[in-house]
């Protein structure tokens, strides 16, 4: 269980990544949208031009056709003249939003205008602007022929209904308006608006196609801003999810101990590795105040933060619930937020049992180095003066009388020197480096041969020996001479420790497929809590008559073995050694 697993990298994003659009795409139709617009925008401003010049024209062409109505009704049953045609023109140019009429021969000379001053006159620049050739259809354009800018329709002037046939005009008088003159020679017609109203309708168009098309623009570029700033929130959020992912690998996978606390003081993250040094199951103390799920140990350590930046490897012994204190490195700092206020603490915490355990072991290999150098350098000199005395003090005891002090102080003096010898023997075992011969071996054949070895002496001394053994064992690669005198070490250890009576357990199963373990029990006083850790030194015992040097023959073959050797002792309660061995290669590869 860690601090986070309850999230799942990956998470959250499903149904994201088809939402991710390339950036040069989000552009590309940003401006493609812009050219719609635009184009949309010409064509209407083109579609409203058109629409109010066709309006204009066609008023312009309804009046040019009721000005030759009237005149060709005037002329034909009224008798008109030119002055009355004059009078219908001038009246009819009075209309709202009329510039000027006007009235020309072929060469651009004025016969008829609204200003009657103009008549006689060419008209602006002397050419009509009508083309040469035969045309009755109206046409338009913009114009400053009269000094002012103006709309202007013109097209060929046909007061009479029948121009193949010239039927002459009854009483019109003078030559421009006689059908003659209108067949032979072709008078045109223009017509000015003023120019303003269509140009601030124009106008108006064109502001509300900007308005329209801007407005167009800027929803059309505020979604596309929309969706690139959704796309950066996306690709942000993506990567946040990566990042947290890899963080939350990191941190489950730790091989340290880490606990953050918040701003208030609570649990925020535990991971596996703290759970397994406190004992402390995270969805235990999420969110929990420190001081109610925190070892005290840890406790002063956050209090001390409170006056301390940060805290590098302290070692403290962190008492956890149901065991005993366990040896930690625990650094520790202040975590703050980019304005420099305190948000919360981060703890990493290092287990340092294992690391005791190998510089006890180092010391060990250390001290037996140093003793079985000084050993080898001096049993040599030893038992050469021992084989002398012994030989004098053996001389001595045979010469004296049977009885005599003199022969029993030369029997003291052999059997001292016998066991000098022994202690000198196991010294030189000690110091000798082992000849291993290891082999696969059922450990409980082993059991068995070793207890058939050792019930005489345990009977004589009143102590009951149990032999339980678990069934189909794998093999264990043991030389079986040198763990047989292991065995037996441990035994008569156990047997004289227990005094008169006792139990002896001798068990031998498996915890996992990789080792064998052995246990050796019995019910003797214990071991003082402060002689456990020298247990296996040279030369210590608790005995009045031990040499010190059994137990650490025993962890010295162990130790060849690739093995190890545990002891756990309570007062009175009795003293149990634990031996672990690999299990065969050959076995444990079919396994």
């Amino acid at each position: 269980m860690n601090a986070l697993k309850t999230f799942k990298p990956g998470a959250g994003r499903r149904g994201t990544m088809g939402m991710y659009t390339p950036p040069i795409m989000v552009i590309g139709s940003a401006l493609i949208l812009l050219v719609v617009v635009v184009v949309l925008a010409a064509n209407n401003l083109n579609r409203e031009k058109d629409y109010m010049s066709r309006l204009l024209m066609e008023k312009g062409a309804s009046l040019i056709k009721a000005f030759e109505a009237g005149a060709r009704t005037g002329m034909m049953s009224m008798q008109w003249g030119e002055r009355q045609v004059q009078q219908l023109l001038e009246e009819l140019s009075r209309q709202q939003d009329i510039l000027y009429i006007t009235v020309t021969d072929e060469n651009g000379k004025i016969l008829a205008d609204s200003d009657p001053a103009r008549i006689g006159a060419r008209y602006p620049a002397g050419n009509s602007p009508v083309s040469p050739a035969p045309s009755f259809g109206e046409k338009w354009r913009i114009t400053n022929a009269r000094g002012v800018r103006a709309f202007e329709v013109y097209r060929y002037f046909r007061p009479f209904s029948n121009h193949a046939t010239g039927m002459p005009a009854m009483g019109c008088g003078g030559s421009w308006c006689s059908p003659g003159n209108y067949v032979q020679k072709k008078q045109s017609i223009f017509l000015g608006f003023d120019v303003a109203s269509f140009e601030v309708a124009m106008n108006e168009d064109i502001r509300n196609t900007v308005i329209v098309s801007s407005i167009l623009i800027l929803l059309g570029f505020t979604g596309f801003f929309t969706l690139f700033l959704t796309q950066g929130y996306w690709a942000t959020k993506r990567q946040l999810q990566d990042t947290s992912a890899v963080v939350d690998e990191v941190v489950a996978n730790m091989p340290v101990g880490l606990i953050i606390t918040g701003r208030h003081g609570r649990i925020v993250v535990l991971n596996s590795a703290a759970e397994a040094m406190l004992g402390i199951a995270f969805d235990d103390a999420r969110g929990k105040p420190c001081e109610s799920i925190l070892p005290p140990g840890l406790i002063e350590v956050l209090a001390l933060l409170k006056h301390e930046e940060r805290i590098l490897d302290r070692e403290i012994a962190c008492e956890v619930s149901g065991r005993t204190p366990v040896p930690m490195s625990i650094t520790a700092a202040a975590i703050r937020n980019n304005d420099g206020e305190p948000i919360g603490h981060v703890l990493i915490l290092y287990d340092l049992a294992e690391i005791k355990q190998l510089r006890e072991a180092v010391r060990q290999k250390e001290k037996l180095a140093t003793i079985g150098n000084l050993a080898a350098g001096i049993a040599h000199e030893i038992r050469n003066p021992l084989s002398s005395i012994k030989g004098m003090a053996t001389y001595f005891r045979n010469r004296f009388t049977e009885g005599s002090e003199e022969k029993k102080t030369a029997s003291i003096m052999v059997g001292e020197v016998d066991r000098l010898n022994r202690a000198i023997s196991e010294l030189l075992e000690f110091a000798r480096p082992f000849d291993m011969n290891p082999d696969a071996t059922d450990i409980n054949r082993i059991l068995d041969h070793s207890v058939r070895l050792i019930r005489n002496d345990a009977q004589s001394k009143g102590v009951r020996i149990k032999l339980v053994k678990a069934e189909n064992l794998p093999a264990v690669s043991v030389d079986s001479d040198r763990f047989l005198q292991c065995l037996l070490n441990l035994y008569i250890n156990g047997i004289q420790a227990m005094g008169e009576g006792g139990d002896l357990l001798i068990r031998s199963f498996a915890d996992d497929d990789k080792w064998i373990k052995v246990g050796i029990k019995d019910t003797g006083p214990g071991i003082l809590p402060e002689n456990i850790k020298s247990v296996f030194d040279p030369y210590f015992t608790t005995k009045s008559a031990g040499t010190g040097l059994g137990l650490a023959i025993v962890y010295k073959i162990i130790k060849a073995h690739k093995g190890k050797i545990e002891v756990a002792s309570r007062r009175d309660e009795g003293t149990e050694f634990i031996i672990d061995l690999p299990v065969a290669e050959e076995k444990r590869g079919k396994s």
